[in-house]
């Protein structure tokens, strides 16, 4: 109830070619197309100018366990 079934997204979308126009709705369609295409295109540019991608985290290591599974001191403790 209120939702918006497959049917009538259609039926809006041939609604919206009708108003727009067949060649209006091809032209916005190619003007998407477009911007995706240059959007892509600076990302690629973006990479190729000699800036580095962000360096990755690395993992410190873990830690050496002070006690074994017993509850016995496996190295010394500092003072």
């Amino acid at each position: 109830m209120g939702g918006l079934s497959p049917i009538h997204i259609l039926i809006f979308a041939v609604i919206a070619i009708l108003v727009l126009g067949g060649g209006r709705f091809s032209n916005l369609m190619g003007d998407v197309a477009k911007g995706v295409k240059q959007f892509k295109k600076g990302m690629a540019d973006e990479d190729e100018d000699g800036h580095k991608p962000a360096a990755r985290l690395e993992a410190k290591k873990s830690a050496d366990p002070a006690f074994d599974r017993d509850g016995a001191p496996i190295r010394e403790e500092r003072p």
